[in-house]
C-alpha cells in the first residue's frame, strides 16, 4: 500500500512538471549534467544553511532571493556565484541600451569630454543632495561656461559650468570631487533606501527610475561618448557569459549632439557607430582566438508611449528606412515605458496595423517586440496590454509580470512559442514583487511557456550581465535546478530574432561552452 502511494505521488509530480521546458529534452540531460545539476543542488543547500543562516549587522533577516539591492554583498560571498559566473549565459534578449554601463565608467568618460558641461536648477547642499538632480549637455566651443561652482551660494540657478570645473569645485562639505562622483553616480541608480524605503510602492519608483534616463541621457547621447560606451557594454556582457545581444534603443531624439557640440547625429549614424563597434569587437576576439564567445548584437528600434499615434507614424516609417539600410542590425520594434501611467497599445492600433501593411509594401519584416503586463494590475490598460500584443502577432513579450493571470493567454504563448523575456531583479526594485519566492517565474516555467532571462537596466539596478539574475532564480526555488538554468539560457538563443543559420551557429557554440562549464562544475563537486 505504501509503496503504490508513492508510486502515485512520483506520477503525480511528473505530471504536474510535464510541461517544464528543461524535460523536454531528456535525452540530452547527459550524465556530466545530472551530475553537475546534483553538485550545484547540494552547494545551494549547504550555502542556505550557512552562509544565509550568517548574522549580518546591516541586514537582519537574509535569506535566498531576498531584496537584492540589500542582499548584493551576501550574494557575492557565495560560492554558488562564483560558478554561475562562469556559466555561458546565452542571449540577452531585454536590456535597454542607456541603462547598460556602469555609472561610474559613464562618468570617467564624461569627465575626458571638456564639451560636456552641468547645471542645476537651485545650489547643491546637504539638504537637497539627493533631489537636486543635475542636467549634462555638451555645448559647441563659443558656448562654453564658466559659472560659479554648483554648490557657491552664487550660482545662478541653471547655468551651465564645464564638467572638469564642477567636480573640482564641489564643496568640501559635502564631499569635494568624490562627493561630486556620488552624487551624480546616485542620480543614475537606485539605493536599497530608495527601493525598500523612500519609493517603496510602484509609482514612486518609476519616478526615480525615469529620473535616472533623463540624467544619463545628456551624458550617453555624445558622439564621443556613444562608441565607447557601446564597446563597454558589449566587452562586460560577453565578460559574463553572454554570446548574443537585442538591446532595445530609444530613437525618441531625433538627433544625438556631435563632437562639435551640435545637435546633427541623425538615427542611421546611431547605427553606423553601432555596426562598427560590434566588428571591432569581433575582430578583437577573433585575434584571441574567442570568436565563438560572441555571435552579435542587433537593435530593437523602441521609442516612448507617451508620443501620439500621429507621431508614432514618423518613427514606424524611420525605423523601416533603417531597416532596408541596416538589415542585419534591425531585429524588431517596441514602445517602452511606465505601462501603468502611458499610453496602451491599444492607443496605437491604428499605426500599428498599417505598420504591418507598409511592411509587405517594402518588402520587409520587422517583428514587433512588445512591453506588456509590467504591472499588478488585473483588467487595468497595462494588464490588457497582453491582450493587444498577442493579436498584434509579438514575437516576445517583455515582462509579462501580469500574464499568470491569463490562463488562455498563457496557453497561447506555449503554443505559438512567445517567449516571455523576464527581468527578475528588475521587477523586485521597481516593487512588482518584494522578493524572488514570490516572483510568478515558476508558474511560467510549470506552464511550459519559453522564457529568456534578462536583466533590463543593470547600470540602474547594480545588476550587470546576467548572473546575478541567473542566482537569484537558482536559490528562489527547490525544483529549478542547473538543467533548468540551460534550459533558460538555451531558449535565450532560440527565441532570438537571428536567422536559422546563425541561430544554429549560435546554439552549438552555446552546447560546446555548456558541456565545458558542466565539467567544471563536476569537477569543483569532486573537490569538495
Amino acid at each position: 500500500m505504501l509503496a503504490e502511494y508513492h508510486a502515485k505521488r512520483y506520477e503525480l509530480i511528473q505530471e504536474d512538471r510535464a510541461l517544464r521546458r528543461e524535460l523536454k529534452g531528456s535525452a540530452l540531460r547527459t550524465d556530466v549534467e545530472l551530475k553537475a545539476d546534483e553538485v550545484i543542488r547540494r552547494i545551494r543547500a549547504e550555502e542556505a544553511e550557512s552562509i544565509w543562516k550568517e548574522e549580518y549587522t546591516s541586514i537582519p533577516h537574509p535569506f535566498p532571493g531576498m531584496e537584492f539591492l540589500t542582499g548584493k554583498s551576501i550574494i557575492m560571498k557565495t560560492k554558488l556565484f562564483k560558478i554561475l559566473n562562469k556559466m555561458p549565459k546565452g542571449a540577452l534578449l531585454h536590456a535597454h541600451l542607456d541603462a547598460t554601463v556602469n555609472a561610474h565608467f559613464l562618468l570617467e568618460l564624461a569627465l575626458q569630454q571638456p564639451a560636456l558641461h552641468v547645471r542645476v536648477q537651485a545650489t547643491v547642499t546637504a539638504s537637497n543632495f539627493l533631489t537636486n538632480l543635475p542636467e549634462f549637455r555638451a555645448l559647441p566651443q563659443e558656448q562654453f561656461s564658466d559659472a560659479a561652482a554648483l554648490t557657491d551660494e552664487a550660482y545662478p540657478p541653471g547655468s551651465w559650468i564645464s564638467l572638469a570645473k564642477a567636480r573640482a569645485t564641489f564643496n568640501h562639505s559635502l564631499g569635494g570631487p568624490e562627493g561630486f562622483d556620488k552624487w551624480v553616480t546616485g542620480s543614475m541608480t537606485i539605493n536599497p533606501a530608495e527601493a525598500y524605503g523612500t519609493h517603496n510602492t510602484v509609482t514612486k519608483i518609476w519616478q526615480k527610475f525615469t529620473s535616472c534616463f533623463i540624467v544619463s541621457t545628456g551624458l550617453i547621447r555624445f558622439e564621443p561618448i556613444f562608441a565607447n560606451y557601446i564597446k563597454e557594454f558589449l566587452l562586460t556582457s560577453i565578460e559574463d557569459g553572454i554570446s548574443y545581444i537585442e538591446a532595445r534603443i530609444n530613437f525618441l531624439h531625433k538627433y544625438m549632439i556631435g563632437a562639435d557640440g551640435q545637435e546633427n547625429i541623425p538615427h542611421r549614424e546611431w547605427l553606423i557607430m553601432f555596426d562598427r563597434v560590434q566588428k571591432e569587437v569581433k575582430d578583437q576576439l577573433k585575434k584571441q582566438g574567442k570568436e565563438n564567445d560572441f555571435i552579435g548584437a542587433r537593435i530593437i528600434y523602441s521609442t516612448i508611449r507617451f508620443i501620439t499615434p500621429e507621431e508614432l507614424e514618423w518613427y514606424l516609417e524611420d525605423c523601416i528606412a533603417l531597416k532596408k539600410e541596416f538589415p542585419h542590425l534591425i531585429a524588431g520594434f517596441d514602445l517602452v515605458g511606465d505601462e501603468n501611467v502611458l499610453k496602451p497599445l491599444i492607443h496605437y492600433i491604428k499605426p500599428l496595423l498599417s505598420f504591418q501593411e507598409r511592411q509587405k509594401e517594402e518588402g520587409v519584416d520587422i517583428p514587433f517586440i512588445f512591453h506588456a503586463g509590467e504591472t499588478l494590475g488585473d483588467g487595468t490598460e497595462a494588464d490588457m496590454n497582453l491582450y493587444d500584443a498577442i493579436l498584434l502577432g509579438t514575437k516576445r513579450i517583455g515582462h509579462g509580470y501580469s500574464l499568470i493571470k491569463h490562463p488562455r493567454l498563457l496557453d497561447t504563448c506555449r503554443e505559438k512559442g512567445i517567449a516571455i523575456e523576464v527581468c527578475p531583479i528588475s521587477n523586485e526594485i521597481l516593487r512588482l514583487t518584494s522578493s524572488m519566492p514570490m516572483h510568478p517565474l515558476p508558474v511560467l516555467l510549470n506552464n511550459g511557456v519559453p522564457v529568456a532571462l534578462c536583466s533590463d537596466d543593470p547600470a540602474v539596478f547594480g545588476n550587470m550581465g546576467l548572473t546575478f539574475d541567473f542566482f537569484q532564480v537558482l536559490v528562489a526555488s527547490e525544483v529549478t535546478g542547473l538543467s533548468t538554468l540551460g534550459a533558460l539560457a538555451r531558449d535565450s538563443i532560440e527565441f532570438s530574432t537571428l536567422d536559422a543559420a546563425d541561430k544554429k551557429h549560435a546554439l552549438e557554440a552555446w552546447g560546446n561552452q555548456w558541456a565545458k562549464f558542466l565539467e567544471y562544475v563536476v569537477k569543483v563537486g569532486d573537490g569538495l
